[in-house]
This record gives C-alpha cells, sequence and structure tokens, in this order.
C-alpha cells in the first residue's frame, strides 16, 4: 500500500493528514526530534511540533525526554485498537441516550457511492431477522459473503439469485441471467433496495419500506425464481 492509502486510512482513524505524514515518519525513524520530522518531511519546523503534539494528543505518539525532546509512535496496532474500543464506548452510548426518531417507512431514500450502498447493504443483512432474498452479481456476493455465511449460521433464510456459480451453504441459489450492476435486497419482507452497485461514485439504490413497494418487488423476484424453475424442469 503506498503513502497515499496509508494516510488516508490514518485519516479515518482520527489523524489530520500532517500528523499521519508525521506518523509515518516516526515508524519508519524511530524517535525523532521535531527537527528531524520537519527535515525528512519537509514539513515547517513549527508544524512539524504541532503534528507531533496533535499525535500525542490522540494517542498515537509517546515523548521521551533527555537532552532533546524525542517523539516515538505508538504501535499501530495499538493505536487503532484503541481508537475502536473508544468509538465502540460512544456507540453505545449514542444507541442509548439518542433521541428515537420515528422510522419512516413510507417514503424513498436515494442512496450514491459503492462504499455508502454497501455499508447500507451490510446493515440490512445484520438486521435482518427471518428472511433475505438478493439478486445480484456473483462477483459483487463475494464482497458480502461473510454477512451472508451469518445469516445462515443464524438460520435465517437466505435467497440468492445471481449470474454465476456461487457456493453458500444453507442458502437456496439460483442461476439466471447476467445481472451486470443490478442489485436488489429484500429483508424480511419489510425493506428493499434496489439499483445499481459496482460503479464507483455514479452507483445509485433506492431505499425503502413502503408497503406497495416492496411487495412489487417481491412478486418481481418470485416471479424470476419460477422462470428459473421451470426453466431447470424443462431441461430435465
Amino acid at each position: 500500500m503506498d503513502t497515499k492509502n496509508l494516510i488516508e486510512y490514518l485519516v479515518a482513524f482520527g489523524l489530520t493528514g500532517q500528523e499521519a505524514l508525521v506518523y509515518l515518519e516516526l515508524n519508519r525513524s524511530g524517535k525523532s526530534t521535531g527537527y528531524e520530522v520537519s527535515k525528512v518531511t519537509g514539513i515547517s519546523r513549527s508544524n512539524a511540533y504541532k503534528a507531533l503534539e496533535g499525535l500525542v494528543d490522540k494517542g498515537a505518539a509517546c515523548v521521551s525526554e533527555g537532552t532533546a525532546k524525542k517523539y516515538t509512535a505508538v504501535g499501530i496496532e495499538e493505536f487503532c485498537q484503541n481508537k475502536i474500543r473508544t468509538l465502540q464506548e460512544r456507540k453505545e452510548y449514542l444507541i442509548e441516550h439518542m433521541p428515537r426518531e420515528k422510522e419512516d417507512t413510507e417514503g424513498y431514500i436515494t442512496i450514491r457511492s459503492d462504499e455508502n450502498i454497501s455499508d447500507k447493504v451490510k446493515n440490512m443483512l445484520e438486521r435482518a431477522e427471518k428472511r433475505v432474498y438478493i439478486s445480484m452479481a456473483q462477483n459483487l456476493l463475494a464482497g458480502i459473503k461473510t454477512e451472508l455465511e451469518a445469516l445462515v449460521e443464524k438460520k435465517i433464510k437466505v435467497v440468492i439469485l445471481t449470474d454465476k456459480s456461487f457456493v453458500l451453504s444453507g442458502a437456496k441459489v439460483y442461476q439466471t441471467q447476467n445481472k451486470k450492476n443490478q442489485i436488489g435486497i429484500i429483508t424480511d419482507s419489510r425493506y428493499v433496495l434496489t439499483g445499481e452497485l459496482g460503479r464507483g461514485k455514479e452507483s445509485t439504490c433506492l431505499y425503502s419500506g413502503q408497503v406497495n413497494f416492496v411487495q412489487v418487488f417481491k412478486d418481481s423476484m418470485k416471479n424470476e425464481i419460477r422462470l428459473i424453475e421451470l426453466g431447470v424442469k424443462d431441461k430435465k
């Protein structure tokens, strides 16, 4: 992974861009002074010291006092785990204390970009209680196989329509025509997500709990399954 990606991932853990760059340098060099960090990274000395102090405040670096003040990076696994633990604690607090908004099952929500759509898909699967129907290309299914295996493990009914061979023990899998980027998901006969996935920021999906929309989509998927089953019988 190149420096750009490393910095991007470190920023996701709460560091600024300059702090991430300095953190990488500390990992490469071991103990360093602000002057040394500034010289190697090209960051001004004042900004280097500011970034170092930021790292200390955020638990990503430690200070060792001596003839010269030097900084050492906290190990990446320890730093990330501390952040995850803190976020988990805050998540639990927010879930317990956040004002309850009435769930909107009547409207439609547009979700854009692969990242946001993938998150929505995984959240839908994690919240499913009884059954899940999925229509999706085989290459896209690979990205949610862990979540699908968890559903099967919990004895939740999983039905999959896909364009190529896909093995998931405990699930009912139908092979159908090329799905390309089209996806469709129904969870518990209550919620639907439909649209495109795999086109980066161009991907768009519609999410709804509107009863009539869910029923129409459910009927469409059932009809597709019937056609597949009839085709299999004809071949026999």
